[in-house]
């Protein structure tokens, strides 16, 4: 099967991945074949094992997929820094992935992790990056004012990651 390269706001990687296939092999088929965007990324559906909370929703370049699937530990491409990154390098709350699932059309990852240290997933110290709800059933304006969770952080990202 034809393998396919995707590069993206990152060194080049070897081709690592099958190309993607017909509806069918995509669909009912037992190969990876994911599917990147035309930036070169895939989304990532990131879940606490234990809970099943969603904890953060992250993006992955090929290489970012393929470090997960080899290490057993979460990796993303940041889109605001342009760069690799190996959750908890800094913090010391690496994610170990329990599973791992691809969506119906492989565009898209669904990750379970159990997380170190603090077991905080978000960079502001939280147990995961969804902490405020948005009003539904309201008009939308400029001032439509979100609510928090509760969520205390579970250490002081300023102290981690510098102010």
């Amino acid at each position: 099967m034809a393998t396919t390269e995707t590069k993206t706001n990152a060194s080049p990687v070897p081709p690592r991945f099958a190309a993607p296939g017909s509806h069918a092999e995509v669909e009912e088929g037992t190969t990876l074949m994911p599917r990147f965007g035309a930036d070169g990324l895939i989304a990532a559906v990131v879940t606490d094992f234990d809970t099943g909370e969603v904890v953060m929703l992250a993006w992955m370049n090929a290489e970012a997929l393929a470090k997960t699937i080899e290490t057993g530990e979460g990796w993303y491409w940041s889109r605001s820094r342009k760069e690799l990154w190996h959750k908890g390098a800094t913090s010391g709350h690496a994610q170990t992935v329990k599973e791992m699932r691809v969506d119906c059309d492989q565009d898209a990852v669904l990750i379970k992790v159990t997380t170190a240290g603090t077991g905080a997933n978000c960079h502001t110290g939280r147990k995961g990056c969804f902490y405020r709800t948005v009003p539904v059933g309201h008009k939308v304006s400029p001032t439509l004012a979100l609510e928090f969770t509760g969520d205390a952080p579970l250490f002081d990202p300023k102290a981690v990651y510098g102010g």
